[in-house]
């Protein structure tokens, strides 16, 4: 089993002068299913200071599984986080290591995804009732590499005391030496609701992650949760550190196109129709590798959200991406439908 990066795609490890500059002011969330490198690159079209978080990837994936198909990723889109699945601080430890060798920017915990299969593997948000395991865990993962280690948990669990709970977290996983904690604003409850349900019953708690900036200022702390608009980010901004969107940036992803200049004092962003162009390269070189076409463009279906001819873009793409030997042009033509409609 190899822990080298492969020479195709990812880059050349990182360096610690260089970690060190990793921002966390707009951040893309780890989704399941949906942030993969074809997703990732996409993205990055739109912004070149939003740091991406890759899908969740378990430990045992890691050590016991095909590593390139865990861990393979394009050096466009750096700055670029692993987020690791795990409780066992040696083998966190070590996929820390695999992670810096391979070239990711930043290696994070996940101590927030809420689903029984994650929570019977003891990891997700089940570890925010054990803070001392997790320190340990970060630890352990801070000991082994150069690269920042990061966590991102939620405000609670289930009975789990509202604040209070919350800064015990904190303050252990601080002690640790952790700095920078991504907070998604709600709880989680483990018994009773679905992780859908997850996403969307328990309410939002953006106080309590103020609150917490102000008790903790030398940390930094980075809002997750229910974050739709740039407006809603420069609002959050203006007291905490940083802001991570998940599903607003995978169902319209024509918003990051303004993150670099909203957010970074950057150059605005290319427009729907430019990033398609864009991705046709890339697209080419995918295929040449015996990627299909549809793994790549199931991620560009709300690129055109709002826009005359978004639909037929959408079927034209759900129509023929999937076909075998489909290629650029099922894109380019889903393209022309819009502008035709425009």
């Amino acid at each position: 089993m190899s822990e080298s990066s492969p020479s195709s795609t990812a880059p050349t490890p990182i360096t610690a002068g260089t970690a060190t500059a990793v921002s966390h002011r707009f951040c893309t969330a780890p989704l399941m299913d949906w942030s993969d490198r074809h997703c990732r690159y996409f993205w990055r079209q739109f912004s070149q200071h939003a740091l991406l978080y890759t899908e969740m990837v378990t430990t045992g994936a890691i050590l016991f599984g095909d590593q390139q198909s865990h861990l393979d990723f394009n050096v466009e889109e750096q700055p670029v986080a692993l987020q690791l699945g795990g409780s066992d601080p040696q083998d966190l430890a070590r996929c820390a290591e695999i992670a810096e060798r391979w070239g990711y920017s930043e290696v994070n915990l996940n101590c927030g995804c809420p689903s029984d299969r994650v929570k019977k593997g003891r990891f997700g948000a089940c570890l925010m009732a054990e803070p001392d395991l997790v320190a340990e865990c970060l630890g352990a993962m801070q000991s082994a590499v150069s690269i920042p280690v990061t966590v991102k948990h939620r405000i609670g669990i289930d009975d789990m005391e509202d604040y209070p709970g919350l800064t015990r977290f904190v303050e252990a996983q601080a002690q640790a030496g952790i700095t920078t904690f991504i907070v998604h604003a709600r709880k989680a409850w483990l018994n009773g609701l679905s992780p859908k349900e997850n996403r969307e019953v328990p309410p939002l708690k953006y106080e309590m992650v103020y609150q917490l900036k102000q008790d903790f200022p030398e940390l930094e702390i980075v809002l997750n949760g229910g974050i739709n608009t740039l407006d809603e980010c420069r609002e959050h901004l203006q007291q905490l550190d940083g802001v991570m969107l998940g599903r607003a940036a995978y169902q319209t992803p024509g918003l990051l196109a303004g993150v670099d200049a909203a957010l970074f004092d950057g150059e605005p962003g290319p427009t729907p129709a430019e990033v398609v162009r864009n991705m046709l390269p890339y697209i080419e070189r995918e295929l040449s590798r015996g990627q299909r076409l549809n793994h790549i463009t199931r991620h560009m279906m709300g690129l055109f959200q709002g826009v005359p001819g978004a639909r037929r873009f959408r079927r034209h793409l759900s129509e023929h991406a999937h076909t075998a030997g489909a290629g650029p042009e099922v894109l380019e033509h889903a393209l022309a439908l819009v502008t035709q409609a425009a």
